[in-house]
């Protein structure tokens, strides 16, 4: 079995998925500065393509002004990938 390909940046938003829901503002404002906000909704949009997360857009609002917030989650698939290269790294950290 092959583990999939889970840049560092997709390791980080499915480690503050698994925390909970969030949207891709607040996951870049609670990175400590890990994301970028110019790159994470682009990050976003791959992880869901690859079946990482899953999204919905919120109802908006009556009156309000702008687009909907789209909330995000790990995927069943994700977290499995997640998991996977854990463990892959305690593995490495248990051989050295």
């Amino acid at each position: 079995m092959t583990v999939p390909r889970l840049a560092r940046t997709e390791r980080i938003i499915l480690n503050r998925l698994t925390q909970g829901d969030e949207f891709a503002l607040r996951l870049a404002d609670r990175s400590g500065g890990a994301l970028k906000r110019g790159t994470v909704y682009i990050t976003l949009q791959r992880m869901e393509s690859k079946g990482y997360v899953e999204s919905k857009v919120e109802p908006p609002a009556v009156g309000a002004m702008g687009r909907p917030r789209r909330w995000y989650r790990t995927s069943a698939y994700g977290l499995q990938v997640l998991n996977a290269w854990k463990l892959a790294e305690n593995a490495m950290e248990v051989g050295q």
